[in-house]
């Protein structure tokens, strides 16, 4: 349903007087120097522990921990009870650096406290197939609630395999990554 006509003129008076009443109040302080003054810092929100324990869930099922540090994880296509996560795994990984096993992190993080993750996993360097590298890149917020995340699961399951250093068989199963043979000096240019 269309307003009046007669309704226009007092629509139009009163757009016009809100006009000139902000055009008034902006330019009353005009001889003022104009100073500008920063807004107050903001003190970022806490995250409450219910958010950090879904965001460390997430963050473990999207990052690829389950996929290396929990059992059957990528066989199942995920489809693996929470309860079993992050468990460590019999699997090695095999290559001129040796061969390692993805760590039970339940009872890995058992042993720390939150500062300690904190201090550790900011400047972790590990053996492949681990990517530390990514590890380190996380902002805090999200290293804080991985943490969470595993503490809240509780410490289970057992140790996983000791690392074995180049040289040694390991037993199966174990992936093997071969890298082809050194390239002689010179080789690579041509000549």
């Amino acid at each position: 349903m269309n307003p009046p006509r007669a309704a226009f003129p007092a629509i139009a008076i009163a757009i016009a007087a809100t006009c000139v009443l902000s055009l008034a109040a902006c330019n009353a302080n005009l001889s003022e120097p104009i100073t500008a003054t920063a807004p107050a810092p903001m003190k970022p929100a806490m995250a409450s522990d219910a958010d950090l324990l879904a965001r460390g869930e997430y963050l473990v099922r999207i990052t690829g921990c389950n996929d290396c540090h929990t059992a059957g994880y990528t066989e199942k296509a995920g489809d693996v009870p929470t309860s079993d996560w992050l468990l460590g795994s019999p699997l090695g990984y095999s290559g001129p650096w040796g061969t390692t096993y993805a760590a039970n992190l339940r009872l890995r993080f058992a042993e720390m406290d939150e500062a300690e993750w904190m201090t550790w996993s900011a400047t972790l360097r590990t053996r492949p197939i681990m990517p530390d590298f990514a590890l380190r890149a996380m902002h805090d917020d999200d290293r804080r609630a991985i943490y969470r995340f595993i503490r809240s699961l509780g410490p289970a399951g057992s140790k996983a395999p000791e690392y074995l250093p180049p040289g040694s068989a390991p037993p199966p199963p174990f992936l093997q990554l071969v890298l082809p043979p050194a390239a002689r000096a010179g080789a690579a240019s041509g000549g």
